[in-house]
């Protein structure tokens, strides 16, 4: 109340529009109550509220406060705003270094809440703490001179959740002694900032000659110091939106990808997710289910054919001297299916039928993806394979009606999902 309190004086002097937002996370028998208060309160002082109930997902993982902290905001980011103003305090900051520093926390993490968070994708409000450095004495007692009403969570009382544990039970002993830890804490997470500042220039100059393609390089991994290379794997799942693992398991990614033999299967499992190397380069897919060997899809002319099993699209295009022959293709049942075995094709007119085993052995199409990949048929007839090609006996001549065949699929696992796209149309000889 007291941070709308004053953006509501600001907003005339400044001339910004103002809204609220409440998020309920439908925990507390109380929480209808606390949305209704707060819509009272804003329709009295003339600014719009908007509601949003959010459903905590399963917080066995990361514990209740973290999953209604990541649940809030995500409402949070789906707001048409400019920015999104938070009241946290700082002994909020305080509570929230030392909780990181017991949890083994590095740089990054113990840079705690920044002042100001820039949207990390082009719709969302940039987050702002106006009152980050504010104490809550100072607040309550602002609270207090301008006769504001507020609610108290119940749950800030129960020392069985660690940051009201340290609130309540450490931070009064700590402060008989310190009396400035909040500045002093708040302080260090501005240091730690700064320090997570540098180490990602670095992470960005070393990711110029590491990053090849979007991905990284086994060998440039393995020529960095130790410390330097996690750094770099930190930055990389960082940038691509993945959860951050663990030092150890961190650890052992950098020995898998860097340093195992060159042979080597090198898997490690993230979760959803796993971690391959490839042609010295690095991969981070999402784990898929085993997938019916008897998949077949039956194509009845459609423009765009989405593929959940295979998680891509494959959209076909007419054209005229390009792609497969349209005529030949379509004297029999054209079906889409995955490898059994035994499967030949002729890309290359100039050279015999091979084994489609040879040609992805050849290809730069990851050993795991080749049985996710969508194989076209007519008839029993293997006619084209992304990323090798279109058998010679079905590639349109000039003058000829063809079909382009376009495969794009979701590699990653991440939200900044990359696209892997194949087409017929180029692959002619």
């Amino acid at each position: 109340m007291v941070l709308l309190d004053i953006l509501q004086g600001l907003s005339k002097k400044l001339r910004f529009r103002l809204s609220a937002i409440h998020v309920n996370h439908q925990l507390s028998p109380n929480a209808g109550d606390w949305a209704k208060f707060c819509q009272r309160w804003c329709k009295a002082c003339g600014v719009l509220i908007n509601i949003v109930k959010v459903n905590v997902r399963d917080a066995r993982a990361t514990g209740i406060e973290a999953a209604a902290r990541d649940a809030r905001y995500r409402a949070y980011s789906r707001q048409h705003a400019d920015y999104v103003a938070l009241a946290h305090h700082l002994d909020d900051q305080a509570e929230t270094i030392l909780l990181l520093l017991l949890r083994g926390s590095g740089v990054k993490g113990l840079s705690a809440m920044p002042e100001l968070k820039h949207r990390n994708k082009e719709s969302a409000p940039h987050i702002i703490r106006p009152l980050l450095d504010v104490p809550r004495s100072e607040i309550e007692h602002y609270a207090k001179l301008r006769k504001l009403r507020w609610i108290e969570d119940e749950s800030n009382v129960n020392t069985e959740l660690d940051r009201n544990f340290l609130r309540h039970k450490v931070f009064p002993l700590i402060g008989k002694r310190f009396q400035a830890y909040r500045e002093t804490l708040g302080r260090a997470s501005r240091h730690f900032a700064e320090a997570a500042a540098l180490l990602d220039e670095l992470a960005e100059l070393d990711s110029r000659s590491a990053l090849q393609g979007g991905r990284l390089n086994a060998k440039a991994l393995r020529e960095l110091a130790p410390a330097r290379a996690r750094n770099l794997l930190r930055y990389y799942f960082a940038q691509n939106g993945l959860l951050m693992p663990g030092t150890k398991r961190l650890d052992e990614i950098l020995h898998q990808v860097a340093h195992s033999r060159e042979d080597a299967k090198v898997s490690v499992a993230l979760g959803e997710l796993e971690v391959r190397r490839f042609k010295g380069e690095v991969y981070i897919c999402r784990v898929h289910p085993d997938l019916d060997p008897k998949f077949c899809l039956s194509w009845q002319g459609e423009k765009k054919l989405e593929i959940s099993e295979l998680e891509g699209v494959m959209e076909f295009r007419r054209t005229r001297g390009k792609g497969m022959d349209y005529d030949k293709l379509m004297q029999e049942a054209v079906t889409i299916r995955v490898r059994h075995g035994g499967e030949k094709l002729r890309p290359d007119c100039k050279r015999p039928r091979r084994s489609l085993k040879d040609l992805l052995q050849e290809s730069k199409i990851a050993p795991w993806e080749r049985s996710r990949m969508p194989l076209l048929f007519s008839g029993e007839r293997l006619v084209f394979v992304p990323g090798i090609g279109i058998d010679c006996d079905y590639q349109a001549r000039v003058g000829q009606m063809g079909l382009s065949v376009q495969w794009r699929v979701n590699y990653t696992g991440s939200s900044k999902a990359k696209q892997n796209t194949w087409s017929a149309s180029i692959c002619n000889s």
